[in-house]
């Protein structure tokens, strides 16, 4: 296996960064600048990729950006492709490939992602146009009689040919199955439904003869779902994540990436952080946001020109909040008092 890839997937997640997710679809970006009351237009949505981008400092702190086939098509005022502006600044461009979740014949209540058709000719293109990471996110819903183990399978089942694709075209595979956060279940039950996927997931890996040290887990913390009347505190989310990590995620693999859904901005740094000052594990763990990093920026930016560096100052912010977080260094007090 190309040593390219070792490199790559132990970048993503050196001390201190993490990976900038702006890979939403045309629909969720559409949902997010309607909540600042901006028109979504191709041209609103570069502008707002570009603010984002060309953040100074942007890879003091963010070691990887994923994009959407849009946004990878797009250029900055200047002329230089997005991906260009990444790599001047220092994160690595990745891209999102998977077609999106879809209901699972026959199995109500669930759903398996689609994207397979096509996807190495897509690879190829999106290698040429300087993508060197991935990712595919699957959906796990906790529920009455849910998930099952055919759904779970179906899942890791894509979710491993997808990986077997990526490491063929060179690109750093990025696997995402998210246990979702809806429902009123509790922390033993995520804890239960993320181990029997992750289980899965890497046998599907380990059948495919995918290479572990060339790719990254990104994966929802074990949390209790967003109904349940108990919320618990950052020390036993962190326990509870880290125990069911260390008995189903392999020592080859560099690095666990926490995605964000569900939670507040600060809770994700929070959490990251109390997971961190614990140690006790062989990987690294950092984070992949999207709206905990983008949330703040979006905010301040408001669609209006004039906002650009409040906009990518409340990236910074937040960045290097995470960024602290990977290293277990992070601390409440450094948020502004606004917040």
């Amino acid at each position: 296996m190309s040593e390219t890839l070792h490199t790559t997937a132990a970048a993503l997640v050196a001390p201190g960064r993490g990976i900038l997710a702006a890979d939403e679809s045309t629909g969720t970006i559409k949902k997010r600048l309607d909540s600042i009351g901006v028109e979504s237009t191709e041209e609103i949505r570069r502008q707002y990729r570009q603010m984002l981008f060309t953040t100074p400092g942007l890879g003091e702190h963010i070691s990887g950006v994923i994009l959407y086939d849009e946004t990878i098509r797009q250029s900055a005022d200047d002329g230089r492709t997005f991906v260009q502006v990444l790599e001047a600044a220092g994160p690595i461009p990745g891209i999102k490939v998977d077609m999106g979740a879809k209901p699972l014949a026959l199995f109500a209540g669930e759903t398996v992602t689609e994207g397979l058709d096509g996807l190495r000719e897509r690879l190829a293109e999106y290698g040429q146009l300087g993508a060197r990471f991935a990712k595919w996110r699957a959906t796990i819903i906790i529920g009455g009689g849910t998930p099952t183990s055919f759904a779970i399978e179906a899942n890791a089942h894509a979710m491993a040919r997808y990986a077997a694709l990526c490491q063929e075209a060179d690109i750093v595979p990025i696997v995402e199955p998210e246990i979702l956060m809806d429902g009123d279940h509790d922390l033993a039950a995520c804890e239960e439904a993320t181990g029997r996927t992750l289980d899965a997931l890497y046998r599907q890996l380990a059948a495919h003869r995918v290479d572990l040290a060339g790719s990254l887990l990104k994966v929802n913390m074990v949390v209790p779902g967003k109904g349940n009347a108990v919320q618990d505190d950052d020390r036993t989310i962190a326990e509870a994540t880290i125990r069911c990590l260390n008995a189903n995620v392999p020592a080859e693999v560099p690095g666990v990436v926490f995605l964000s859904g569900g939670m507040s901005d600060e809770q994700a740094t929070s959490r990251l952080n109390a997971m961190n000052a614990m140690g006790g594990f062989p990987w690294a763990l950092s984070f992949s946001y999207g709206r905990a990093l983008q949330a703040p920026a979006l905010k301040a930016w408001g669609g209006d020109p004039a906002n650009v560096g409040a906009g990518q100052a409340a990236l910074a912010h937040r960045a290097k909040m995470n960024g602290l977080a990977t290293e277990g260094a992070y601390d409440p007090s450094m948020e502004p008092a606004a917040a």
